[in-house]
């Protein structure tokens, strides 16, 4: 976790538009003290955590399976692109991937006012490790853009039930700061309740995505079917 002195120093090296360049300077020299500038953090920073817990009753191979292919799907229409950066194996036999992710944040105009932008596509970087002997998967994201006024860091991790093979967990947690701006908190809050939106939504994605995957294996099992009985 980044200290808020360290925060604090980024911010103000950042040039923000919200302090005069003359303050800026002074909070950057030695006179300010560091205690002065931690506390400066406090009021210009503020976080909030996000958590669920959700059990799918399918394997987890199935479940991986899906969330490799998760987009594009009909539920999640806010993401409108993928890009696959890098994917390699490591010498643990365990699947690394690197994808930038195209976003629509969809912020409501309020948001966009407080925040004083009216960008609406967002870019995440997001690296996922899949262990097929330890049977895990995460994958953690984090915003490329609008780092200035917030961050979201997401993190999902797939495991097996402990009771139940033929089930999965996934657990996912967020962390959410606003940074410099009015209003803080509510954001914060909204910001919460749409992640936990598009979370419901990734789920029912990766349920869809099961059902197409199943039902493409099933047609083609049919095929192989009819054209065995035709020889």
């Amino acid at each position: 976790m980044v200290s808020a002195l360290a925060l604090v120093t980024q911010m103000l090296t950042s040039r923000p538009t919200f302090l005069s360049e003359k303050l800026r300077l002074f909070l950057l020299s030695p006179e300010a003290g560091a205690f002065r500038r931690a506390a400066l953090a406090v009021a210009l920073c503020r976080m909030k955590i996000w958590s669920s817990e959700h059990e799918f009753g399918h394997s987890w191979d199935t479940v991986i399976k899906a969330a490799m292919r998760k987009y594009p799907n009909p539920m999640n229409p806010s993401v409108v692109g993928v890009d696959v950066l890098d994917r390699s194996l490591d010498n643990q036999g365990r699947l690394h991937s690197h994808r930038l992710l195209s976003t629509e944040w969809g912020l409501p105009n309020i948001v966009k006012a407080i925040l004083g932008t009216n960008r609406t596509v967002t870019y995440i970087k997001e690296h996922s490790v899949v262990d097929p002997v330890e049977k895990t998967m995460v994958l953690s994201s984090t915003n490329i853009t609008l780092t200035n006024l917030v961050s979201v860091d997401e993190r999902l991790v797939y495991t097996p039930h402990p009771e139940n093979p033929e089930k999965t967990l996934l657990t996912q947690e967020a962390i959410i700061t606003v940074k410099g701006v009015s209003l803080s908190s509510y954001l914060e809050t909204l910001m919460a309740n749409t992640i936990s939106s598009n979370a419901r939504k990734g789920r029912e994605a990766l349920e869809w995505v099961i059902g197409e995957l199943t039902s493409t294996r099933d047609s083609m099992k049919s095929t192989m079917a009819a054209a065995s009985m035709e020889n």
